[in-house]
């Protein structure tokens, strides 16, 4: 969990948030978070009290960011006008401007270092999230049952294959993306029913909505109610004026929740040797 936001900086940046820090401790003090200001000196960490674990560290100087790296902490970099031409080591995150982040920037830069999943939305019933390789066993149960994979592929017949593909999906979808299919969880007792999200789909330009729902759970407005949050935060937060929706012409029950979705039938298509047809849901 992350409990600190530990700025480790040049003398030059120190000075410039030294007289600005009150800035971000409005921004993030409501979440619990301490944020702590060092000069970027190699004992800097070890003096700050801060355990790593729980922090995410913004630096603007090479070497403190290159030792933060090789000690596995989760470490973004500060870029300005002082620092531009300097030689920085490989790092996933780097901020220009940091008096623009909200918490939120924060603490999703350090869920996605530490390899922690996103919380995407929750509904009344309902929390979305991002996927874990803790999952997958709770998408073999759903899977199993015979009706699930009626129109949909199934899952790898390996489960080291399965979590090999989640590892991926993680790294390579969730972080290059910021969205894919998440997993459903009931929130009355955390139990995982379903998945439902965006994907790209190669050769079409809209993102696709896509669900399953435990059978267990269905008829009872779980999906409608996980797909209507979706579309709402596509297009609230990812910018998303038209989303897509692809279904095989013999699921009828998928075709009823998209009319009630508010998707519009556009034409027939073919995907790998199947036949869809292919919705669209504007605005």
């Amino acid at each position: 969990m992350l409990k600190y936001i530990l700025f480790l900086l040049s003398e030059y940046y120190y000075t410039v948030m030294e007289s600005r820090l009150c800035e971000i401790h409005e921004k993030v003090s409501s979440h619990q978070i301490k944020v702590v200001l060092k000069k970027a000196i190699p004992a800097a960490l070890d003096e700050s009290g801060v355990n790593p674990a729980e922090a995410l560290i913004i630096t603007d100087e090479p070497g403190a960011a290159r030792r933060m790296l090789e000690a596995g902490c989760y470490v973004v970099i500060l870029y300005h006008e002082k620092n531009r031409g300097m030689d920085f080591p490989s790092a996933r995150y780097g901020v220009e401007d940091v008096f623009m982040l909200e918490y939120q920037s924060y603490e999703e830069a350090y869920k996605r270092l530490a390899g922690l999943p996103w919380d995407i939305l929750e509904t009344d019933r309902l929390r979305v999230r991002e996927s874990t390789v803790e999952d997958v066993d709770e998408f073999y149960r759903i899977y199993k049952e015979p009706s699930i994979t009626l129109y949909i592929e199934n899952l790898y017949t390996e489960r080291e294959a399965e979590l090999a593909y989640m590892r991926a999906y993680i790294d390579q979808i969730y972080g290059f993306y910021g969205y894919g299919l998440w997993t459903v969880i009931l929130k009355k007792t955390g139990q995982v029913i379903g998945k439902a999200g965006l994907s790209v789909r190669e050769g079409y330009e809209m993102p696709e909505l896509g669900f399953v729902i435990d059978a267990g759970y269905q008829h009872q407005g779980y999906g409608y109610e996980v797909c209507r949050a979706i579309l709402r935060y596509a297009k609230s937060e990812l910018d998303f004026d038209e989303v897509q929706a692809l279904v095989k012409k013999e699921n009828q029950i998928s075709m009823r929740l998209l009319d009630k979705l508010g998707f519009v039938f556009m034409r027939d298509v073919t995907e790998r040797d199947s036949d869809y047809r292919l919705y669209v849901r504007h605005g």
